[in-house]
């Protein structure tokens, strides 16, 4: 409950305690405190209790924590079993081999002769690096087509 309390936290704690209750009023006040505590403890898990006995037998392995988005998100990333199926079939590293052996082939395919560099490469598309050739004055519309 108090995990990231330091030694210098707690020292602080202590010395405030004293000052403030005095050290005759301090061991009556902590016992006060660890009963509180220990009430809100046993409150919290008569509660958890009740719910899970209404919930019914379907939701046994019902953990509350598991409502943290957080804990919930890594709670069905880690256990799904499609999740793990589709993680293990998809190998990023094949993939990206594939995508440059297939890069370098082309490059290598296209690079040794000089009379495959002169002729235009099969394109199935425009060639969208390729700026467009402007359009000749005759050609040109009166109104400027992007401002309208």
């Amino acid at each position: 409950m108090f995990n990231d309390i330091g030694a210098l936290e707690l020292v602080t704690i202590v010395v405030l305690g004293i000052l403030v209750f005095g050290p005759d009023k301090l061991p009556k006040v902590i016992q006060d405190v660890t009963g509180f505590i220990r009430k809100v403890r046993a409150f919290s898990d008569n509660a958890k209790h009740d719910i899970r006995s209404e919930l019914g037998p379907e939701f046994k392995d019902f953990e509350f924590e598991d409502l943290n988005p957080k804990t919930f998100i890594r709670k069905q990333l880690t256990e799904n079993e499609d999740l793990k199926e589709i993680r293990t079939s998809f190998d990023l590293r094949k993939e990206l081999n594939d995508v440059s052996d297939a890069v370098k082939s082309s490059e290598a395919g296209a690079a040794p002769t000089s009379s495959a560099a002169a002729a235009p490469p099969a394109v199935t598309g425009p060639d969208l690096l390729k700026k467009p050739a402007a359009p000749a004055p005759e050609e040109r519309s009166r109104f400027d087509a992007d401002a309208t």
